[in-house]
Formats: C-alpha cells, sequence, structure tokens
C-alpha cells in the first residue's frame, strides 16, 4: 500500500485560511531585523505567510497581523516594497 504523502499547510495572515505551503508568500524577518519577501521559502529567520492576492496583504496590514506575527513594526517604505512585490507574482 503507498504512503500518502502530507502536504504541508500554513495559515495566511490575511484571510486566516490554512493552505498549501506551496500556494502562498513567505514575509521573513530576517536576523538582521529587515522585513523581505523569500522566495525559495528556507531562509532563516521569523516567517508569516501570505496569498499572492493584494486584498489578503491590505488585511493583515490593516488589522496589524503582519506586525504581529513578525513581531516587528512595518515602516511604510517596507509597506510599498510588499505591495510592489506582491502585484508582481
Amino acid at each position: 500500500m503507498p504512503k500518502i504523502k502530507k502536504i504541508p499547510q500554513r495559515m495566511c495572515v490575511g484571510c486566516q485560511q490554512m493552505k498549501p505551503k506551496k500556494l502562498l508568500i513567505r514575509v521573513v524577518r530576517t536576523p538582521d531585523e529587515t522585513i523581505e519577501i523569500d522566495s525559495t521559502g528556507k531562509r532563516s529567520g521569523r516567517g508569516a505567510y501570505i496569498c499572492p492576492d493584494p486584498d489578503c496583504l491590505n488585511k493583515a496590514l490593516k488589522g496589524k497581523r503582519l506586525e504581529k506575527a513578525l513581531q516587528r513594526a512595518i515602516t511604510q517604505e517596507i509597506m510599498d516594497t510588499l505591495k510592489q512585490r506582491l502585484g508582481q507574482n
């Protein structure tokens, strides 16, 4: 009997829904305290997952869920960068 492979699930900080990890974008607070989008999903640091949907990003920023998940205040410059990068993906 073949073994069924488990698909890792993560919760989007915007819409609060569990989705497969590969469908979400990881935002990471690196050890040197910068906030970036992790395209590989393996960078070291505290991570939060978000859907590639601008509405989810807006919900996460408006409700300060992304700040809480990353345990760091998010500046306007970082917000603009995240919105631009999510728009490209």
